[in-house]
């Protein structure tokens, strides 16, 4: 199972990696700087979680995966500007981000703000310009938009991003910062996940057992990194580990001690994988996913 998982996981990282370096343009032009920033900041590794989900759950609703692929990359492409946006010195202000000059280091904080703005807006159009009618209509391209860009905004990613901000150097309770991080970090998950159901016209049922699968694997991926910004290491994680507690920030590991948030893990990680019993297909690689970002060390 677990060679099946990997070969997967490998198939869907190829194709991510080469439709967003087709999709980013390149540079050549005036304005060539935040596009090279753009794709700097894109290119830069990571796990790709978002849009392998938004493929698997097009998957397993009976869509090809090359078809999601338009709303994967716009996924990656919205998380990537909320990492360049993170990073500046007016919101965490760190210098390093997997394991590289953070994109304000290495271009500029005017130009990592635009190189932001680039990727957030090239996301809409990328959804909207590059699905094939043929296999998506335009109802669900239009409402994969929309779901995506719901999660992004206020109500979801950046309201969670000001709740963060406004809970630096405070005691905060755990409704709260489960409120913040439902936000900051499960929305994008959330939208991932059904967005693949949604472009593939799957039923009201497998809708809500995605986003129950979502918000389950959202919240364990965030007490995951808590723990880790305890436990980790920089070379490991490839940024500065130990910032929530020099931001003096509440976490689930300063409210709950690190075995409570392990058990939380382990528990959150059953729930997701017990969401799966609603779609008929093969599960099994959503399962070993959960299972894998709940063991992760980076």
């Amino acid at each position: 199972m677990m060679q099946s998982y990997t070969r997967r996981t490998e198939e869907y990282l190829s194709l991510i990696e080469k439709e967003l370096d087709r999709l980013i343009p390149g540079g050549g032009c005036l304005q060539g700087r935040v596009m090279e920033a753009m794709r700097y900041s894109a290119s830069n590794g990571g796990k790709r979680v978002r849009p392998i989900l938004t493929l698997e759950f097009a998957r397993l609703c009976g869509l090809e995966a090359r078809a999601a692929l338009p709303f994967a990359c716009a996924v990656e492409m919205i998380h990537t500007y909320s990492l360049i946006h993170d990073d500046l010195p007016c919101m965490d202000n760190d210098d390093m981000r997997r394991g590289k000059p953070a994109c304000h280091i290495k271009f500029g904080e005017d130009t990592a703000l635009l190189a932001g703005d680039g990727l957030l807006t090239l996301a809409f159009e990328v959804m909207l310009r590059e699905y094939d009618p043929k296999a998506i209509s335009p109802r669900s391209a239009i409402a994969a938009a929309a779901l995506l860009a719901s999660n992004a905004g206020v109500e979801g990613m950046i309201g969670g991003q000001v709740i963060d901000l406004m809970a630096e150097g405070k005691a905060i309770d755990i409704e709260t910062l489960r409120t913040m991080d439902r936000l900051k970090t499960g929305a994008l998950i959330d939208a991932a996940c059904r967005m693949g159901c949604v472009i593939s016209g799957a039923s009201r049922e497998q809708l809500e057992a995605a986003g129950s699968y979502a918000s389950a694997l959202g919240l364990a991926f965030q007490i995951v990194d808590d723990i880790l910004d305890v436990t980790g290491s920089t070379e490991e994680l490839g940024k500065p580990v130990g910032s929530d507690a020099e931001n003096q920030k509440s976490t689930y590991v300063s409210l709950l001690g690190l075995d409570a948030c392990r058990d939380a893990v382990r528990r959150l990680t059953d729930h997701a994988v017990r969401a799966l019993q609603h779609f008929e297909g093969d599960t099994g690689y959503l399962a070993e996913l959960a299972e894998a970002l709940a063991t992760r060390k980076n």
